[in-house]
This record gives C-alpha cells, structure tokens and sequence, in this order.
C-alpha cells in the first residue's frame, strides 16, 4: 500500500536526501489504483443525515448554512468543548428539527459520532491535524466525508485519504469554497467554453493579515495556528489552487508534474513572540523560535506544460488577495485585490463589455443558487453554494465537484514546498495520485444536469 512504503519518506519534514525522497514517490505512483473515485456517483440519499465535528468559528456557520438546505438533518454534533456543542444544539433546535445527539468531553468522543447508523455524511471542522484522522474513521465506518482545508498534512496522509476513498467507495470531499465564488465560477465556465484558448498559465494565492490572530490566545487556546507555522513552506495553498487546477482539469486530462518552492525569511512573527513575551509569561515559550518566512512563492509545473504560481502570506500588512489569474493564448482574467477584470487584447474590457460577459458566461449553478446563497452568506456567498451543491449531488447520485484526488493533490502542495524550501529550493515530483486515471478522467463542468432538485427551507 502507498501509504505504508511512504511513511519512510516525506512525512512533513524535510529530510536531506532529495534522490531518496523522489524514489519514494515515484514507487508510490506506480501502484495500482484500486477504484477509481473520480466521476464516481454513490448511490443516491434522499435525505442526507448530517453529524459535524468541529464546531468553532467555521463549524458553528456551516451548522446555520446547511439547516437552510431542505431534505438534510443534523443528527449528531461534536465538539471538545461542550458548550460549543450546546450552542450548535439551539441552532438545531430552532430550525424546528429534532435534537441531535450530542459528543464532547474527550478527544475520542468524536469517533462515537461516526460509528453511528444514522450519518450518512460527516463534516469537518476542526484544527488541521485531525481532518486526515477523522476522514480516514469516517470512511472506514461507511460514511462520506467532507472536510475543511488543507485536507492532509502530511504525504503518508495524503495517500491515506485516496486509498481509504477508493476502498470503500466512499466520497472524501475537500471543503474548498473558493471554488464556488462568484468569479471563479465564471471564469471556469469561460474556460470550458474556450474563451481564454489554451491555458498557458495560472496564479492563485493566500494573502491575508492573521498576524494578531496568530497570537490571540482567546480564539486559540491550544495556539494550533500559531504552531503550525513552525514549519517553512505554502502551509495553506488550496484557497488559491483549488480554482485554477480545475481551470486546467488537474487529475482530468492534465495533472501536477513537479514543483519548486522558496520562502523569504520570517521578518515579523518571531519579533512579535518576542515582543509578547515580554510582558506576557503565556508567551515566552512562542519566543525564540524558528517560524516559516513572510511569503512562500511556490511553481508547478504540468505535464502538458502549463505553469501554476501559488502564494502564501499571512504576516505582511497588505490587502487581502487570492489573486486568481487565468492566462490563455486568446484572453486572460484576474481578480484579487482589485476588481474582477477580464482581457483579450493587452488592456482590460471596459465595464459595459464586462457587463456583457458576465451575462453570457455567468455560470447556471449561479443563476440557481446564487442569489439566495447571497442572501444566506458564509464569505458572500460561496460557503452555501458549495455546501448546497454537494447536498445536491449526494441527493441525485452525482459525482461530486471535487473528489478525494483532488483534496489529496492541492493538500500535498504543503509538504512538498516545505521539502522544496529546506533543499535550496530544488524541484521536486508530485506524484499521480490517480496512478494513470488522469489521462482518462474526463473534465467536471458543475453541470445542474440530472440535479438541482434540492429547495431551501421556508425562512422567516
């Protein structure tokens, strides 16, 4: 099994043997897929029965956004701490459903909830070291998983993920919503309609201010966050690439080649632990340590030759940006941190001819959902089309939007850049999680076809 060759190799750290590091992955990739779960549509679940893990600031609006979706219920609901399992319970109650069952009080009570008979899908909301160990029990015990990003964190997890989603057929959805956002919707439209011509290249990014977050030890007790970035690398790179790999159907006619990754040095987060530290005891063990640069700039290479930058930076004091830029041989598009733009020539369109564009590519799972998802929220949006639609695929039997290759190959960008960064730099494979499949997989358009059929409940 991949995962078990690959728990000698790259395992988060940063090992010094590069040549040893790549016989490794390519041993993995000449494996044998078992199923293949791309396309794969699961049978169909009239009403989808919920149990969330995780119920702090994402997991507590992804309980208010899915109770607005009708023929779903939250059946179970987990949470280390009990009173955020509470305070869920009357969000529950007051849509008018029957109590869920409620877990909280140890780190294990988490697996009570999947080991239940009446959970078809399990939701995941924690810190990132628990989305692969969760998924993973969730599979094994029958049920479908959708988990918050990044997916994994480690390679050995990665693999995890795919070969638990291939052996028992179960879905393993990784919860990008950037790749419902109105724009990005769009512009994926435009490229399956041939707009840009052939992709050449493509940018997304994670550029935002977390720098006080970091350090706020009221939202994070545990400072998980902060603890993350003591490793060097793009540590949250899918917000970003999630979009544009599906621009240039990563893992459906093209996949990940290799990469390279570079960090500049970390000129703010260490000074600011020493700077708490100083009239704060709870700090002083943040101080003196190594923490990942400001800005990690990341290049992926494809196997049909497209280029893909990603960036991640959440120290600097600049606007926030996930960039998203589609270049082709006939056009281009961009947004983040200005205004959605979109080129054919070397300037961009005037606002009446955007206006245009947007009428004519602006995509049907939009002009179903896009209005009341608006009206619901959850980052503008974006959170309930997404959420929406997977209830929608699992309620018709359609293959989901994003499958378990990709959570595998956007999450691996992590460890990987971080490989990348200790060793000067230098490239690194990606390996083919699909073991082949890519080359046949066919391209996934967000069609309403055969679905569309979930309603929003009645609000007051």
């Amino acid at each position: 099994m991949g995962s078990g060759v690959l728990a000698m190799g790259l395992n988060g750290c940063a090992p010094t043997d590069k040549s040893e590091d790549k016989v490794v992955v390519e041993t993995i990739q000449n494996g044998t897929q078992t199923f293949n779960m791309c396309g794969y549509a699961a049978p169909k679940i009239d009403t989808v029965r919920v149990g969330l893990i995780g119920l702090g600031s994402r997991g507590s609006g992804a309980v208010r956004r899915l109770l607005q979706i009708d023929n779903l219920v939250v059946n179970a609901l987990s949470d280390q701490h009990e009173e955020r399992v509470k305070n869920a319970q009357e969000v529950v109650k007051a849509a008018g459903l029957a109590e869920a069952a409620e877990y909280y009080g140890n780190m294990e009570e988490w697996k009570k909830l999947c080991e239940r008979d009446d959970i078809d899908l399990v939701y995941i909301c924690t810190p990132w070291a628990w989305h692969t160990p969760m998924a993973v029990y969730a599979m094994e015990q029958g049920k479908h998983v959708a988990t918050e990003v990044p997916a994994a964190k480690t390679m050995e997890e990665c693999w995890q993920l795919v070969e638990t989603s291939e052996k028992t057929k179960k879905h393993c959805m990784i919860l990008e919503n950037c790749c419902y956002d109105f724009f990005e919707l769009m512009t994926l439209n435009m490229a399956r309609q041939d707009f840009f011509g052939e992709i050449v290249h493509v940018e997304g990014a994670y550029i935002h201010t977390l720098l006080d977050m970091l350090f706020n030890k009221n939202q994070y007790s545990d400072m998980w966050r902060l603890e993350e970035n003591k490793r060097d690398g793009n540590l949250y790179p899918t917000h970003g690439l999630g979009p544009v790999c599906q621009v240039l159907n990563i893992n459906r006619g093209d996949r990940m080649d290799y990469l390279t990754s570079m960090s500049s040095n970390d000129f703010q987060t260490a000074k600011k632990a020493a700077e708490l530290a100083a009239t704060d005891d709870f700090y002083k063990k943040y101080a003196g340590i190594n923490y990942r640069g400001n800005m990690n700039t990341t290049v992926v290479k494809t196997n049909l030759g497209k280029t893909i930058m990603i960036q991640h930076d959440i120290t600097s004091p600049r606007p926030y940006s996930r960039i998203h830029l589609v270049s082709g041989t006939k056009g281009a598009a961009q947004k983040w941190p200005e205004p959605a733009r979109i080129s054919t020539e070397h300037e961009w369109v005037s606002d009446d001819e955007m206006r245009k564009l947007e009428e004519e590519y602006t995509p049907d799972i939009v002009k179903h959902i896009g209005n009341i998802a608006k009206e619901i929220g959850g980052h503008g949006g974006m959170d309930f089309i997404m959420d929406w639609r997977m209830i929608d695929c699992l309620r018709n039997g359609l293959p989901l939007d994003m499958d378990v290759y990709d959570a595998a190959a956007w999450s691996c960008i992590t460890p990987l850049s971080i490989w990348s960064v200790a060793n000067r730099s230098n490239s690194i494979d990606v390996p083919d999680f699909t073991r082949g499949a890519w080359k046949q997989n066919q391209p996934h358009n967000m069609s309403l076809e055969g679905g569309a059929t979930t309603s929003v409940r009645t609000r007051a």
